[in-house]
């Protein structure tokens, strides 16, 4: 059972004052989350204008100043089609980085998904299989990918806690009629956050917060930032 620290997703400060887009920022983030009981961080890489990027200029220096800044601690980037809006772009992203993560997202949900497991898999990096629904589960096995993956991120989109946890119990049962039993990451966003964070600690499985998955903590409030998501993530996981 780990904490995973989102730390920004495709957000901006629209979204909450905190979420940290430049390289410094994002660094700074990391730790703090690390300090506050985060076990690994995972984010969406910025280019010098805050847009989301694949690109090797990018990827390769953020990932090393995260390394030094952080050393041991397992890091996750996205793959999301939306950040490139081109598949023949997103791949040689990809190919083209030099620091690697030690993983990275891939969406089964996106058509483009197997391709970009391969392609990881090519320079040794494995991927987190993000599952949104019972499709999603099924292409997994349909497809045999689950094997080239580290866990299953299971990543609940509904509304509200209730329907949220009635759908990851879908999903949790179709991934688990199709035989795979690798680590189970569970979590929501928004209203459905702390419910699944919940959920994720009664079941013993891992979680993730921060500022791409919510920005309220679980009384309600607003958060002061991704630490202090974390140590609520934390003080909840902890007992469990």
């Amino acid at each position: 059972m780990i904490v995973q620290a989102c730390l920004n997703g495709g957000h901006g400060p629209d979204f909450h004052p905190r979420v940290p887009v430049t390289a410094e920022a994002i660094v700074a983030d990391a730790v703090a989350a690390v300090a506050a009981g985060a076990h690994e961080i995972h984010l969406h890489v910025r280019d010098a204008d805050g847009r989301e990027t694949l690109a090797p200029a990018h990827v390769d220096p953020l990932l090393r100043r995260l390394r030094a800044a952080l050393p041991g601690t397992l890091i996750s980037i996205s793959t999301r089609e939306r950040i490139e809006n081109d598949e023949d772009r997103r791949l040689a992203s990809i190919a083209g980085w030099r620091e690697r993560p030690d993983y990275a997202a891939a969406n089964l949900t996106e058509p483009g998904a197997p391709a970009v497991i391969e392609r990881l898999l090519r320079l040794g990096i494995t991927a987190e299989a993000s599952v949104w629904n019972v499709a999603d589960a099924r292409r997994l096995a349909a497809l045999d990918l689950a094997r080239s993956c580290l866990r299953v991120l299971v990543e609940i989109r509904a509304a509200d806690g209730p329907a949220a946890i009635a759908e990851a119990e879908a999903v949790l049962a179709e991934l688990a009629g199709a035989g795979i039993q690798h680590p189970i990451l569970l979590h929501g966003y928004d209203a459905s956050a702390w419910p699944l964070v919940q959920e994720a600690a009664r079941r013993r499985f891992s979680t993730r917060i921060g500022l791409e998955d919510a920005r309220d903590l679980p009384d309600g409030t607003r958060a002061s930032g991704n630490a202090a998501l974390v140590r609520a993530a934390c003080s909840i996981m902890r007992p469990a």
